[in-house]
């Protein structure tokens, strides 16, 4: 199956962390969103950044730098919007989001989505674990995109209410530890780092 583009979800305002950009706090070597470039690049075709404000702070990084087109900070569906946007001009037919602030996700997350999504006709499919759906990973095809700008435009912003809405699907990742470990206050920073020291 061909890779779909990639998106990396970063227009959060990151209030828990202090502000700034969550993704680039420092992890190991690097930041926490190169882990996660890293991980992704692998997996997809090409690789774009929602973020909002000033995109020259990410020159650095050489990515496609994606504002949200729908404004006010309507949370992560805005991203999805800004990515379906993006890639549907490059006529791709799906795309792939993830978290810029989780840097374990797996490693064969898209084949995952994809093969969860065979019959589809729109391949809309969330990851899930037994905590819930992680709403910020997930393959979406850039048909709906309309229909989902107007849903944020009548006020939708929970994720799941529009998934459900078209008969979304979940694929179960029941991995070991916590691939799905996100890095929400300088506490989970510390916890990061000592959970990639236990992978070296």
């Amino acid at each position: 199956m061909t890779p779909p583009p990639g998106i990396i979800l970063a227009g959060g305002l990151a209030t828990r962390m202090g502000g700034g950009d969550k993704g680039m706090r420092k992890l190991g070597d690097g930041t926490i969103l190169g882990h996660v470039i890293h991980r992704l690049s692998s997996q997809v075709s090409h690789i774009a950044l929602n973020a909002n404000g000033d995109a020259t702070r990410f020159n650095d990084l050489s990515l496609p730098i994606l504002p949200d087109t729908i404004t006010g900070f309507a949370g992560p569906l805005a991203g999805v919007l800004a990515g379906l946007e993006w890639a549907a001009d490059q006529g791709a037919d799906t795309i792939v989001t993830v978290a810029a602030d989780t840097p374990f996700f797996p490693t064969d997350l898209v084949a995952r989505l994809q093969d969860a999504a065979k019959g589809m006709t729109h391949p809309l499919v969330l990851a899930t674990t037994s905590d819930g759906r992680q709403p910020t990973f997930g393959l979406w095809p850039t048909a709906l995109r309309d229909d989902l700008r107007a849903a944020l435009n009548d006020g939708l912003r929970k994720v799941v209410l529009w998934t459900d809405r078209h008969h979304g699907r979940e694929a179960l990742f029941d991995d070991p530890g916590e691939p799905f470990f996100n890095v929400n206050t300088p506490q989970d920073l510390i916890k990061a780092q000592a959970m990639l020291e236990s992978t070296i």
